[in-house]
């Protein structure tokens, strides 16, 4: 059987206006262990919890950012399916908007450091295929959607 975990794609609208007003960056951590890959905070689904419990609770726990200072953008869900250590893993992540720019990151012990990166730059970090293409799909329904 997978491992489930689940997660929120974090973004932040930029604070000096570009020529293109979907401007946006996500919030990217670095892993303190295995290669120290950079993803959205997401951790495993506990018993008794449902996906969308979890990747708040795993947005709190991994980067001290409380669900209130979150708004989960309707309409945006992505399940990403892969092999980690030898297991099959399935990660589900929705997309989420920080009501407040200068919000404050805390990591946990589980990550190293954190970056806001532009979509291109955040693709190029993080080194997964599909953790590509669900960075690319959240920016491309945010802007589509003018969420």
């Amino acid at each position: 059987m997978a491992l489930r975990a689940c997660g929120l794609i974090i973004f932040q609208r930029c604070l000096i206006p570009k020529v293109d007003n979907n401007t946006i960056e996500f919030l990217l951590l670095q892993a303190s262990d295995g290669i120290h890959h950079w993803t959205p905070p997401k951790g495993h689904v506990e018993p008794g919890e449902d996906d969308l419990e979890t990747a708040p609770r795993e947005t709190r726990e991994e980067a001290g950012i409380e669900a209130g200072q979150l708004t989960i953008i309707e309409g945006f869900k992505r399940e990403l399916n892969y092999v980690a250590r030898n297991k099959p893993k399935t990660v589900i992540y929705w997309l989420a908007e920080v009501k407040d720019y200068d919000v404050e990151i805390r990591l946990s012990h589980e990550h190293q450091a954190y970056c806001w990166l532009g979509l291109e730059e955040a693709c190029q970090l993080a080194q997964f295929k599909e953790m590509k293409a669900a960075l690319q799909e959240g920016h491309q329904f945010f802007c589509s959607t003018g969420a």
